[in-house]
Protein backbone atom coordinates (compact mmCIF):
# COMPACT_ATOMS: atom_id res chain seq x y z
CA UNK A 1 0.00 0.00 0.00
CA UNK A 2 1.07 3.61 -0.51
CA UNK A 3 3.14 5.14 2.26
CA UNK A 4 4.49 8.65 2.49
CA UNK A 5 7.29 9.40 4.91
CA UNK A 6 8.61 12.92 5.44
CA UNK A 7 12.01 13.83 6.84
CA UNK A 8 14.44 16.73 6.87
CA UNK A 9 12.67 18.93 9.37
CA UNK A 10 14.41 20.35 12.39
CA UNK A 11 15.63 23.61 13.82
CA UNK A 12 17.09 26.46 11.84
CA UNK A 13 17.89 30.11 12.35
CA UNK A 14 16.20 32.83 10.37
CA UNK A 15 17.83 33.14 6.98
CA UNK A 16 19.06 29.55 6.93
CA UNK A 17 17.91 26.72 4.67
CA UNK A 18 16.37 23.28 5.11
CA UNK A 19 15.45 20.61 2.58
CA UNK A 20 12.46 18.40 3.31
CA UNK A 21 12.18 14.97 1.76
CA UNK A 22 9.08 12.86 1.17
CA UNK A 23 9.55 9.25 0.12
CA UNK A 24 6.50 7.62 -1.42
CA UNK A 25 6.47 3.84 -1.57
CA UNK A 26 4.28 1.89 -3.99
CA UNK A 27 3.31 5.14 -5.69
CA UNK A 28 3.68 6.58 -9.16
CA UNK A 29 3.46 10.30 -9.87
CA UNK A 30 2.24 9.75 -13.43
CA UNK A 31 -0.91 11.78 -14.06
CA UNK A 32 -1.16 12.54 -10.37
CA UNK A 33 -0.46 15.56 -8.20
CA UNK A 34 1.88 15.48 -5.24
CA UNK A 35 2.68 18.33 -2.98
CA UNK A 36 3.87 19.91 0.21
CA UNK A 37 1.45 21.41 2.70
CA UNK A 38 1.70 22.89 6.14
CA UNK A 39 -0.42 23.87 9.08
CA UNK A 40 -1.08 27.58 9.11
CA UNK A 41 -2.55 29.59 11.96
CA UNK A 42 -6.07 30.59 11.11
CA UNK A 43 -6.50 27.91 8.46
CA UNK A 44 -8.78 24.95 9.06
CA UNK A 45 -7.03 22.89 6.42
CA UNK A 46 -3.40 22.39 5.67
CA UNK A 47 -2.17 25.14 3.38
CA UNK A 48 -0.63 24.19 0.07
CA UNK A 49 2.99 25.23 -0.42
CA UNK A 50 3.89 23.65 -3.75
CA UNK A 51 2.60 20.89 -5.98
CA UNK A 52 4.09 18.84 -8.78
CA UNK A 53 2.23 17.09 -11.59
CA UNK A 54 3.93 14.30 -13.49
CA UNK A 55 7.20 15.20 -11.73
CA UNK A 56 7.00 18.78 -13.02
CA UNK A 57 6.51 21.69 -10.65
CA UNK A 58 2.96 22.79 -11.15
CA UNK A 59 2.13 25.46 -8.66
CA UNK A 60 3.32 27.41 -5.66
CA UNK A 61 1.11 29.09 -3.09
CA UNK A 62 2.26 32.60 -3.95
CA UNK A 63 5.20 34.54 -5.35
CA UNK A 64 6.91 34.78 -1.98
CA UNK A 65 6.81 31.00 -1.71
CA UNK A 66 8.12 30.66 -5.26
CA UNK A 67 11.06 32.93 -4.44
CA UNK A 68 12.10 31.09 -1.30
CA UNK A 69 11.00 27.47 -1.79
CA UNK A 70 11.70 24.99 -4.57
CA UNK A 71 9.82 21.72 -5.03
CA UNK A 72 11.15 18.94 -7.23
CA UNK A 73 10.74 15.20 -7.51
CA UNK A 74 12.69 12.18 -8.63
CA UNK A 75 12.43 8.41 -8.91
CA UNK A 76 14.96 6.28 -7.10
CA UNK A 77 14.90 2.55 -6.45
CA UNK A 78 11.28 2.38 -7.57
CA UNK A 79 10.17 5.08 -5.15
CA UNK A 80 8.87 8.56 -5.85
CA UNK A 81 10.69 11.23 -3.87
CA UNK A 82 9.46 14.78 -3.43
CA UNK A 83 11.77 17.46 -2.11
CA UNK A 84 11.12 20.93 -0.76
CA UNK A 85 14.19 23.11 -0.65
CA UNK A 86 13.47 26.00 1.69
CA UNK A 87 15.74 29.03 1.78
CA UNK A 88 15.72 32.30 3.71
CA UNK A 89 13.61 30.71 6.43
CA UNK A 90 11.58 32.93 8.74
CA UNK A 91 10.15 32.28 12.20
CA UNK A 92 6.66 32.25 10.68
CA UNK A 93 7.70 29.20 8.63
CA UNK A 94 7.73 27.23 11.89
CA UNK A 95 5.08 24.53 11.74
CA UNK A 96 4.51 20.93 10.68
CA UNK A 97 5.00 20.17 7.00
CA UNK A 98 3.13 17.37 5.27
CA UNK A 99 3.45 15.54 2.01
CA UNK A 100 0.23 14.67 0.16
CA UNK A 101 -0.17 12.63 -3.00
CA UNK A 102 -2.55 10.86 -5.33
CA UNK A 103 -5.12 13.47 -6.34
CA UNK A 104 -5.65 13.57 -10.11
CA UNK A 105 -5.52 17.00 -11.73
CA UNK A 106 -8.67 18.68 -13.02
CA UNK A 107 -9.20 21.04 -15.89
CA UNK A 108 -10.47 24.56 -15.38
CA UNK A 109 -10.56 27.29 -18.01
CA UNK A 110 -8.31 25.21 -20.22
CA UNK A 111 -5.70 24.70 -17.53
CA UNK A 112 -4.80 21.58 -15.60
CA UNK A 113 -4.96 22.32 -11.89
CA UNK A 114 -4.00 20.35 -8.82
CA UNK A 115 -6.53 20.06 -6.05
CA UNK A 116 -5.81 19.30 -2.43
CA UNK A 117 -7.93 16.24 -1.80
CA UNK A 118 -5.04 13.83 -1.74
CA UNK A 119 -5.89 10.32 -0.58
CA UNK A 120 -2.40 9.73 0.78
CA UNK A 121 -0.66 11.75 3.47
CA UNK A 122 2.47 11.47 5.54
CA UNK A 123 2.63 12.11 9.27
CA UNK A 124 4.55 15.33 8.89
CA UNK A 125 7.91 16.76 9.82
CA UNK A 126 8.35 19.66 12.21
CA UNK A 127 10.26 22.79 11.25
CA UNK A 128 11.24 25.34 13.87
CA UNK A 129 12.85 28.63 12.87
CA UNK A 130 14.17 30.99 15.49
Amino acid sequence: HVQLVESGGGSARAGESLTLVCIASDYSNKDRCMGWFRHQEGWMRKRMIAQVLDATVHDYYDDDTRRRFTAYSSREDGKTILYLQMTNLRPEDSTTYYCGAGDPPFRSNGRLLCGEGHPYWGRGTQVTVS
